[in-house]
């Protein structure tokens, strides 16, 4: 019997496909949302800032992976609104949640 290699191999012995994605990667489609064409990514949360979720109207904290969705043919990026994944996912199935007042405070 051999013995067991525990050892890591480093980037220049991996293979292609073996090479892992760099933090904070991103996978980016198009979805269809109220007959909208809309860019959806996946971000790591890495930004450091607290967001709050259209779709349930919850903050999302810090280091949460979550999804950015923009309409695709939108003015820039003030359309761009971060959603929990399950939210994103749950869209159609619910109606907008809004329990504060537009010109309540944001935290």
């Amino acid at each position: 019997m051999s013995p067991r290699r525990n050892r890591i191999k480093s980037a220049a012995e991996r293979e292609p496909a073996e090479q892992a994605a760099p933090l904070g990667g991103s996978l980016r489609r198009t979805e269809n949302y109220r007959g909208d064409d809309w860019v959806v990514q996946t971000v790591a949360g890495t930004a450091g800032r607290h967001y709050r979720c259209p779709g349930c109207d919850q903050e999302i904290p810090p280091g949460v992976g979550h999804v950015v969705a923009w309409p695709m043919h939108g003015a820039g990026v003030d359309d761009r609104r971060h959603w929990h994944r399950a939210c994103w996912g749950a869209r159609e199935r619910r109606a907008s949640n809004l329990q504060r007042g537009r010109s309540a405070p944001r935290y």
